[in-house]
């Protein structure tokens, strides 16, 4: 899963203190969750996915198709 939300990050040429800023929390704390140190809450979860037009089961690793997400 930290592989993933790293290289969607990368993907999306970012820096990890972009990432931050957008999810509203310190570069540190987005760092932590690359890096596997902290878990990802549910909520900053969801936004990534959001973000990044893709679903939480890819970014779990529950899946390899990175499909898109729809808003209901």
């Amino acid at each position: 899963m930290y592989n993933r939300i790293r290289d969607l990050r990368e993907d999306a040429d970012l820096k990890q203190k972009d990432m931050a800023k957008i999810l509203c929390c310190s570069q540190q704390v987005y760092s932590n969750y690359e890096l596997g140190q902290r878990d990802v809450p549910t909520d900053i979860l969801i936004a990534l996915a959001e973000f990044h037009k893709t679903n939480v089961d890819y970014i779990l690793g529950l899946t390899n198709k990175k499909t898109y997400y729809k808003k209901l």
